[in-house]
C-alpha cells in the first residue's frame, strides 16, 4: 500500500482514521499547511489534488512564489567523529563535505531497489 501520493511535483502523505472512518493527509515537504480528506480513495485523490490546485491559485493571486518541496536543500546532524571522519575524507580526496554526503545518499538509495 502507498504511503504517498504525488500531483504537480507535490507529495501527499495518505492516512486514515478507523474512528472518523476518513482517510485524510497533508503535503509534505512545505512550510504551508495544506490539507486533504475523503472518504474512499477516489475522494481522497480528488482533494489532495484540489488542495494543490487552490494553493497554487492562492499564491497567483497573491503574486507570490509557491513553495518548491525537497529544494536539495537540508541540515543533518550527526555525531561529531562522523562528522570529522567525513570532512578528512572529502578533503583527501579533493570533494565537498556536500558531494561525499550527496554520493552516500545516492548509495544507500540505489541498494534499496
Amino acid at each position: 500500500m502507498n504511503v504517498t501520493m504525488k500531483y504537480k511535483n507535490y507529495i501527499g502523505s495518505v492516512e486514515f482514521s478507523e474512528e472518523d472512518e476518513l482517510f485524510y493527509g497533508k503535503v509534505l515537504g512545505i512550510r504551508s499547511l495544506l490539507l486533504y480528506e475523503g472518504h474512499d480513495a477516489k475522494e481522497l485523490i480528488a482533494d489532495f489534488h484540489s488542495a494543490v490546485d487552490a494553493y497554487l491559485d492562492a499564491c497567483e493571486e497573491e503574486g507570490s512564489v509557491p513553495e518548491v518541496p525537497y529544494k536539495g536543500s537540508f541540515n543533518v546532524r550527526v555525531k561529531p567523529e562522523i562528522h570529522r571522519r567525513a570532512a578528512v575524507y572529502s578533503l583527501s580526496h579533493g570533494i565537498t563535505l556536500n558531494k561525499f554526503v550527496e554520493e552516500a545518499v545516492e548509495e544507500k538509495l540505489a541498494a534499496l531497489s
